[in-house]
């Protein structure tokens, strides 16, 4: 294990140890001139760099992202783009509540102490969403872990400067307005009913925040949206409209992407499966396919460098799949490959000894491919 590694995960060890000593003495580790540099350091990393390591924002949704393993951020959107203010603005609050909330000598007045309680409980729920969100789940419980950690040892000390400032103004607390003297009852309940209610509130603050950001053009529910609107994350409800997306490696681009035209032009055959997803298979993609089969199985090393510049057009296929799945674009696709087609299937015939057998077990599973392997092919 190299020092770099160990290193990365000394602040968040540290945060354990803190949050440990805490449940025992009910006191954070601290010296007489309170919070060292070195803890100072260590919530900086847990709060702000360690969220880089497993989550990023995303620029796009990518229905290939995951698949071609790239990484969150350059791969697909953690939170949909379009509503991504709204969770980056949460995400800025809850840091200036747990920042102002270390440095802080005395108490807000009843009801923005209220509120900045609120959103370190925001901070803690919404750490919890987003490690059951990303589909580096592992490397996402690891870093949401410690933060959540940070969050409640915050919330235990204002507790407890509240109650000290409480003891020592007693006889003081005047509240003016009956909105003052709710936050002050609120604050000064015991933590058994204080946090429930604090949670409670969270949804008024944050329906104020979604209100607030609709001039920003969010919308009342982006902070719902924000985890919904996206691809192959564990919230997501979009994955539909990866069905039947080619992804670089993965493929015979355009032939698929003419596969979907219209049917009494690209005349679909049936459905067949690549990487355990069901396609639509017609007679051009399943000629195209045992061609490179047959490059593949007699020229290896020509197949290598064919597949290494067609996925190039992958690419650019991928990243703009949806003006290729308009029907007509499909159709004019269609009509551009047939000459190759022709080309494939006339190879298929010199050079392959069973030319419909390999076409017919294109895209079929493993177990329909060795019976047809063992058997002649049947129109």
């Amino acid at each position: 294990m190299s020092v770099g590694f160990i290193l990365f995960f000394v602040p968040m060890i540290f945060i354990i140890i803190d949050f440990v000593v805490f449940l025992i003495k009910g006191k954070r580790i601290t010296t007489n001139i309170g919070r060292t540099i070195f803890m100072v350091i260590c919530e900086i990393v847990t709060l702000i760099i360690y969220p880089t390591w497993y989550a990023d924002f995303g620029s796009k949704n990518d229905c290939c992202g995951h698949i071609n393993n790239v990484g969150i951020g350059a791969g697909t959107a953690l939170f949909s783009p379009e509503h991504q203010l709204t969770i980056g603005i949460i995400i800025i609050l809850c840091l200036i509540a747990y920042f102002y909330s270390e440095f802080r000598k005395k108490l807000l007045p009843p009801i923005v102490e209220v509120a900045l309680n609120c959103f370190l409980l925001i901070g803690i729920v919404l750490n919890i969403f987003v490690a059951f969100h990303t589909k580096k789940s592992f490397e996402a419980f690891i870093g949401c872990f410690p933060i959540i950690l940070c969050f409640i040892l915050m919330l235990a000390k204002n507790q407890q400067l509240f109650i000290q400032e409480q003891q020592a103004n007693e006889n003081q607390q005047n509240p003016s307005n009956y909105l003052e003297r709710i936050s002050w009852l609120i604050l000064s309940s015991k933590s058994l009913i204080k946090f429930p209610i604090l949670l409670v509130l969270c949804l008024p603050i944050l329906m104020l925040l979604s209100a607030i950001l609709l001039l920003f053009g969010q919308k009342p529910d982006s902070i719902i949206r924000a985890f919904t609107d996206t691809y192959r994350q564990g919230f997501s409800q979009w994955d539909y409209k990866c069905d039947g997306v080619e992804c670089p490696h993965n493929g015979h681009y355009l032939c698929s992407v003419a596969a979907n035209g219209h049917q009494n032009i690209v005349k679909p055959k049936r459905i067949g499966i690549r990487h355990n997803q069901e396609i639509i298979c017609n007679r051009q993609l399943l000629i195209s396919n045992a061609f490179e089969d047959l490059v593949q199985e007699k020229m290896p090393f020509a197949h290598k460098i064919i597949r290494k510049n067609y996925d190039k057009i992958g690419v650019f296929v991928h990243k703009n799949y949806d003006f290729f799945r308009i029907k007509w674009i499909c159709d004019v696709v269609y009509m551009l490959m047939k000459p190759l087609e022709w080309f494939f299937l006339l190879t298929l015939y010199l050079f392959d000894r069973k030319p419909e057998n390999r076409i017919a077990r294109q895209y079929i599973s493993k177990e329909h491919k060795k019976l047809l392997e063992n058997n002649c092919y049947i129109q």
